[in-house]
């Protein structure tokens, strides 16, 4: 049905006649609730087609955010037509390449994409967000915890089969949440990740930004350097820490990093595990044992360490 109605959707955009070949290539990328393809056109350059449900609420923001950002000059795919009515839309194809495929080559290669993944977040930061313009709910202390359950049900309980009750509702975890959740007035991605920065023109492009809110832009910018798809080393953390206060001035305090990477690595193994558990695609189990890795080395020395270190030293062996 959804692939029907895309096929509709670019007919009718280039007013082609019903034999006009056009091939639709599905596109398997997150995990989004959205069905995402390539229409190609003989003729005509391709579009990816977009068709959404109300399943994921965050779906129904992907147009007006998609204006919003190109309109402030974001890196963000050009929407070139849209139909909130069937839930559909063509938006402008950036080409395959993300900065995921250049997770093997050298520095010297990635750093101008990288420079340019954080000139965006940079540019994200001084946004003026419009009162018209309705996003996802804002990152408070809920929204922290209830990463924290999705974490402990999904990556705690079903993946490794261990017994998640002495993790809910603990003080630590609550007091994590409730500092990070304290402060939100940036504007984040939300899901500021390799797979999710298309490499175009040179230069890195957004996509998947439905989930645009207000947060602590440490979250976004802990999302890339602990990003468990490229599983970055210390150098490169380092570098990419360096990059960024080239870019914006000024170094994010230590603490406040580390509590962001913490939060995020949490949510990235629950949404690991709910993937290949619940939509059964094996692809992600590959980063589990990575984004444990990089977790525990952000619990180390913490109040956490002796919460979670057990239960992470059992996923980087599994």
């Amino acid at each position: 049905m959804a692939a029907d109605t895309l096929l509709t959707a670019v007919r009718a955009h280039l007013q082609l006649q019903p034999d006009h070949t056009v091939i639709l290539e599905p596109i398997k990328r997150g995990a989004s609730g959205r069905t995402v393809v390539r229409l190609k056109a003989e003729g005509h350059p391709p579009f990816i087609g977009i068709h959404y449900t109300m399943e994921r609420k965050d779906n129904r923001f992907f147009l007006p955010v998609a204006h919003f950002l190109r309109k402030n000059r974001l890196n963000v795919p050009e929407v070139l037509y849209d139909n909130p009515g069937r839930h559909i839309a063509l938006v402008e194809d950036l080409g395959e390449k993300d900065l995921l495929s250049l997770a093997d080559h050298p520095w010297e290669v990635r750093e101008p994409y990288y420079r340019s993944a954080l000139e965006q977040l940079d540019r994200l930061f001084y946004i003026r967000l419009p009162r018209d313009l309705e996003l996802s709910p804002p990152f408070g202390p809920e929204i922290y915890a209830w990463e924290q359950d999705y974490f402990i049900d999904n990556f705690v309980e079903r993946h490794l089969g261990l017994d998640g009750a002495a993790l809910r509702d603990h003080e630590e975890l609550s007091r994590l949440s409730k500092n990070l959740g304290a402060s939100h007035r940036n504007l984040v991605h939300r899901d500021f990740q390799s797979q999710n920065l298309i490499l175009h023109e040179e230069k890195a492009w957004i996509i998947d930004f439905q989930g645009l809110r207000l947060g602590r832009q440490e979250y976004d910018l802990a999302s890339l350097i602990y990003d468990p798809y490229l599983d970055h080393s210390e150098e490169d953390q380092n570098k990419l820490l360096d990059l960024w206060e080239e870019i914006s001035e000024e170094r994010p305090v230590p603490e406040l990093l580390r509590d962001c990477a913490i939060q995020r690595l949490m949510q990235a193994l629950g949404a690991y595990a709910y993937i290949l558990h619940e939509q059964r695609n094996d692809w992600y189990a590959q980063h589990i044992s990575a984004g444990a890795r990089l977790l525990l080395a952000q619990i180390k020395d913490t109040p956490l360490d002796n919460l979670l270190h057990p239960i992470l030293e059992g996923a980087v062996e599994k």
